[in-house]
């Protein structure tokens, strides 16, 4: 794996392959990366010919009194993780190389649907600086596809969404939910569950698989079932955030005659923001 931290040298990597004609896929990550992410690098190797992964802690997404300082960086055990994987380039740059004008000035891609509810009310600004670092990063890297994974589900809805309307040649993947054995999504925050609350964190998928299944019985009561999966929450010793059913496209509140349903859960653990999700069909087997 050769690893970059400037843009031209990356670009000059690149360049060589995309002459040849070879397809390049690239999974962006903030570091301290999990079996999650490596699957995503997997997911990458079957479509392509080349994988680049890129490791940046963007602090443009982080909002006033959030976890940038603490965010986890584990650069060189990230490194061993990814050559083990098989992940061709590295791309590392700093805070300077990603916006060598400074966060202040820097150019925003703003996306005006989808980012002001569910995760985007609770982190105003969040979504601006994700659209932002990722369209940065599709510039850079140019590549014929990029994978995300489907438990930061409004990210990804939002990502396509930019896709779309700015007309990159940028082919968005979806990747499954990488979850541990006990069923708790896999995310660089769950190193920040107390060993006390940890057997308990599972109450988030468990409550939005109970939501599934009694809209999958026919009960579209979505705001009373809301309620509801919000006490379980508390009952279980956490603080819900949110927990929304949503068309699973528009991420508009879910109407009860639609049938691409996708129920979005956040809550608070001590020192964690958790959050998770299920897609379901109704009518379908």
């Amino acid at each position: 794996m050769q690893i970059y931290h400037t843009i031209k040298g990356l670009r000059e990597a690149l360049s060589a392959h995309r002459r040849e004609g070879l397809k390049i896929g690239f999974v962006p990550t903030m570091g301290n990366l999990h079996d999650g992410h490596l699957a995503l690098v997997t997911q990458a190797q079957q479509t392509n010919d080349i994988v680049v992964c890129s490791i940046f802690v963007n602090a443009l997404q982080f909002g006033l009194n959030e976890d940038w300082d603490k965010y986890p960086r584990t650069f060189a055990a990230d490194c061993q993780k990814l050559r083990a994987s098989g992940c061709d380039y590295l791309f590392n740059p700093d805070d300077t190389e990603m916006y060598p004008n400074g966060l202040d000035t820097q150019s925003r891609v703003i996306c005006p649907t989808m980012t002001d509810m569910l995760c985007g009310a609770s982190r105003p600004g969040h979504f601006e600086g994700v659209t932002t670092v990722v369209s940065k990063l599709f510039h850079i890297v140019q590549p014929d596809e990029s994978i995300f994974g489907l438990k930061d589900y409004q990210q990804l809805a939002v990502i396509r969404r930019m896709v779309e309307d700015l007309c990159l040649p940028v082919k968005i993947v979806a990747a499954p939910i990488f979850r541990e054995p006990d069923g708790l999504a896999m995310s660089s925050r769950n190193s920040f569950i107390t060993p006390r609350e940890r057997p308990r964190a599972t109450v988030l998928i468990d409550t939005l698989s109970w939501l599934a299944g009694q809209i999958s019985a026919g009960n579209s009561g979505f705001s009373e079932l809301e309620i509801q999966a919000r006490e379980r929450i508390a009952e279980g010793g956490f603080t819900a955030d949110y927990v929304t059913v949503c068309h699973s496209k528009t991420l508009e509140l879910a109407a009860a005659d639609d049938r691409d349903l996708t129920i979005l859960g956040a809550m608070y653990t001590e020192s964690a923001r958790l959050i998770d999700n299920l897609s379901i069909r109704i009518g379908q087997p």
